[in-house]
């Protein structure tokens, strides 16, 4: 694996008395992408939060870069490049296309909204589209392309193609293809495990807030008892 610039160690995080992350420990390097697998309530997206400061671990670290960042407020984690797309995307749906993309922006990112049409064509077609009048797909791809624009080292997405249309999960497949070759690390939940074995370089499965299993991409895909014994699906 490539340096990490990402490692979680030994991860607890509580909603008041339910102890949800019991010691969850990942990593994820330079330009890799990482999925974290589960059943729903195993802890992925407090996994997720507690890395992008949504929700304070209780224990543990969260080294980025080489720095612990466990428990500092979500705006300074994500200064310093960290940028979580949340299941509910996030985006301003009064404002138009470009005015989100716009609000995303660091002064000093690389990424500038002619980068984000290229990787995003539909969002250059409603550019002047209100938020709340672009797709499933489309609001994705938007909330995607905003925190491209705060320059992140890594990426984290919590179920990005939930519930859309196969052509668009197809687009952002390619897209996200694009991106991580872009150099920008990627920590992904994703339900779809076909997507994921397109994306991944690693997988990790979490069950009752633990990390139960680790694999390479073409041992995972291979390791049919893995898969239906914590995941409770195959692939074809």
């Amino acid at each position: 694996m490539s340096t990490p610039i990402l490692e979680v160690q030994a991860l607890h995080a509580h909603y008041g008395k339910s102890h949800v992350l019991q010691g969850v420990s990942l990593r994820v390097g330079q330009a890799e992408l990482v999925t974290l697998l589960g059943r729903n309530g195993a802890g992925k997206s407090t996994t997720l939060k507690s890395i992008a400061g949504a929700v304070t671990p209780s224990g543990g670290q969260v080294r980025f870069q080489g720095r612990d960042i466990a428990g500092q407020p979500a705006h300074r984690i994500a200064a310093q490049g960290i940028c979580l797309v949340p299941e509910n995307r996030g985006i301003f749906k009064l404002l138009t296309v470009e005015e989100n993309l716009l609000l995303g922006r660091r002064r000093e990112s690389p990424w500038q909204l002619d980068d984000i049409y290229r990787i995003f064509p539909r969002l250059k077609e409603r550019r002047r589209n209100g938020g709340a009048n672009l797709s499933g797909g489309e609001q994705q791809m938007l909330a995607i392309g905003r925190a491209l624009m705060n320059h992140p080292r890594l990426l984290i997405l919590d179920e990005p193609v939930e519930g859309l249309a196969p052509v668009i999960v197809e687009e952002i497949v390619a897209q996200l293809k694009t991106i991580k070759a872009a150099g920008v690390a990627i920590l992904l939940v994703e339900q779809n495990l076909e997507v994921c074995v397109q994306l991944a370089d690693r997988h990790y499965i979490v069950e009752q807030g633990r990390v139960v299993h680790e694999a390479g991409n073409a041992a995972f895909i291979a390791d049919h008892e893995v898969k239906d014994r914590y995941l409770g699906v195959g692939l074809a």
